[in-house]
């Protein structure tokens, strides 16, 4: 979409339709960045409607010259609402494509008895959400204490599931998919279910019971495979 940056004094000044107004704004809301949240911006596009017929409107008052500034100041909104709805899809894209994950423990001395405790607390009382992160801490503390993990500093929710789950392969895909929902909530990209928190409940209880493989079985094993 080009607008024009001047008008001369002798031209005629651009003053588009409500039609084509509106076709503008759905054009630019139809662009992926924006396409995340669909529920948010059919409340924009029917507020733009709005807007397009109360100028649209004014036209008869306010004579040919001022409508058109009017349609180009609601344009310019349209921008900066896209822009402001594009940041946090862009952060979210980024960071489950491959970067950011979530510290799991900084700071925080609890054994996994109480974030146990605490899981189960948040759960009793429908804070799903906290439920879950305290349960992965949970899983991620556990495996420290039976030194599967090593306690470190900054350790974040997948970097814990890729060790763990080298020392449990067989409980590899649950630590991955759980570390995934541990990001998901603390960035607030899902508001997670008890059913959701149940699951987790389980592959805390899957991982307990895994004994880990051997360094040196698992050493010997990739020799004997090359």
């Amino acid at each position: 979409m080009h607008l024009p940056t001047a008008l001369s004094t002798r031209e005629i000044p651009l003053t588009p339709s409500a039609d084509e107004a509106r076709a503008w704004a759905e054009e630019e809301l139809r662009k992926g960045i924006y396409n995340d949240d669909p529920t948010l911006l059919e409340r924009v596009l029917e507020w733009l409607r709005g807007l397009w017929e109360q100028i649209t409107g004014l036209e008869g008052t306010l004579g040919p010259v001022l409508v058109p500034v009017l349609v180009l100041v609601a344009v310019g909104v349209v921008v900066l609402v896209a822009l402001l709805l594009g940041g946090p899809v862009r952060r979210r894209r980024s960071r489950t494509s491959g970067g950011t994950s979530a510290a799991v423990l900084d700071g925080d001395d609890r054994t996994s008895a109480d974030l146990r405790d605490a899981a189960e607390a948040a759960h009793e009382a429908g804070r799903e959400a906290l439920a879950v992160l305290e349960r992965y801490r949970a899983i991620v503390r556990s495996l420290d204490e039976r030194a599967i993990l090593t306690d470190r500093a900054g350790r974040t929710a997948h970097e814990a599931a890729v060790d763990g789950g080298a020392r449990l392969p067989s409980v590899a895909d649950d630590l991955i998919a759980a570390s995934h929902l541990f990001d998901d909530v603390a960035y607030g990209d899902v508001e997670p279910t008890g059913e959701q928190y149940l699951w987790l409940r389980s592959v805390d209880g899957q991982v307990s019971r895994t004994r880990p493989e051997r360094r040196a079985r698992a050493g010997a094993k990739a020799v004997v495979s090359s």
